[in-house]
């Protein structure tokens, strides 16, 4: 019975450590995102979400499309930009797949959570055409973060630091005298406001996620784990955060812009 519980404790550590913090900034990403949506409508009508839907939205739901086809499921409808329907629903993507492969099971996690890296590898990507040197800035924290050793005060301040040092480059008075970095910043902003899941993106990684278990599972019951899990997790980790901080930092700007925008109203 103790071997069961260790084997069930260890498996549950490993899954965290492999999803855990996609799942954390995921949520983070909802809160600020729902909280900015929420103000935008205040200041500007039910209709405020069509002014970043209209780049958020579809982008999110090419995400879906792409690891969908990417897993092997068969995608039976899309819809990349609606009217908000009576659920609040801005677009879709309806798939299938066979639940006899373990591979298209634990494709919907990745499916479920692929609006996440769709939006912050549209961002970064937009950074490295209209702002080239913040891009720079941000590739030399990612790969700098990977020296990292062990997770102690001092790292965790070192890489804080550094994306604050990213922020003050991304809002440098050089970019704002850029007229392309007003574009950016309203893309960025748009990206970012629909770059959360939904309850069925959840709902669905969640399925993925379960199938992710059970493989740990099975594997630490066989002592296999240590082979397939060799890669250093606190680095995985670093690297992973590092990457969605941009989402973070963007998603923080437009929740503040939201509330400039209702205190304004008010």
């Amino acid at each position: 019975m103790n071997f069961v519980i260790e084997l069930l404790l260890k498996t549950c550590i490993e899954t965290v450590y492999l999803t855990g913090m996609v799942i954390l900034i995921g949520l983070i990403l909802g809160i600020l995102r729902n909280n900015s949506i929420k103000n935008f409508q205040r200041s500007f009508g039910s209709k405020a979400v069509m002014i970043t839907g209209f780049i958020g939205v579809p982008i999110h739901e090419l995400s879906h499309a792409i690891f969908a086809v990417l897993f092997g499921h068969k995608i039976t409808r899309v819809k990349l930009l609606q009217k908000p329907d009576e659920n609040g629903v801005l677009g879709y993507v309806q798939h299938g797949y066979n639940q006899n492969s373990i591979y298209q099971q634990i494709g919907n996690f990745f499916i479920g959570i692929a609006p996440i890296f769709g939006g912050v590898f549209s961002i970064i990507a937009l950074m490295k055409i209209i702002i080239p040197k913040a891009y720079s800035s941000f590739i030399s924290i990612l790969f700098g973060s990977l020296h990292v050793t062990a997770l102690n005060k001092s790292t965790v301040e070192g890489v804080m630091n550094s994306y604050l040092g990213l922020i003050k480059v991304i809002f440098s008075l050089k970019n704002f005298e850029n007229p392309y970095f007003y574009i950016f910043l309203f893309a960025a902003i748009c990206i970012s406001s629909h770059i959360s899941l939904s309850s069925a993106d959840i709902k669905g990684a969640s399925k993925g996620l379960g199938v992710i278990f059970i493989i740990l599972f099975i594997l630490n019951a066989l002592n296999l784990s240590k082979y397939i899990l060799s890669v250093d997790l606190i680095k995985y980790n670093i690297l992973i955060t590092g990457f969605l901080m941009i989402a973070i930092i963007l998603s923080t700007i437009t929740f503040l812009i939201s509330l400039f925008f209702v205190s304004i109203k008010n």
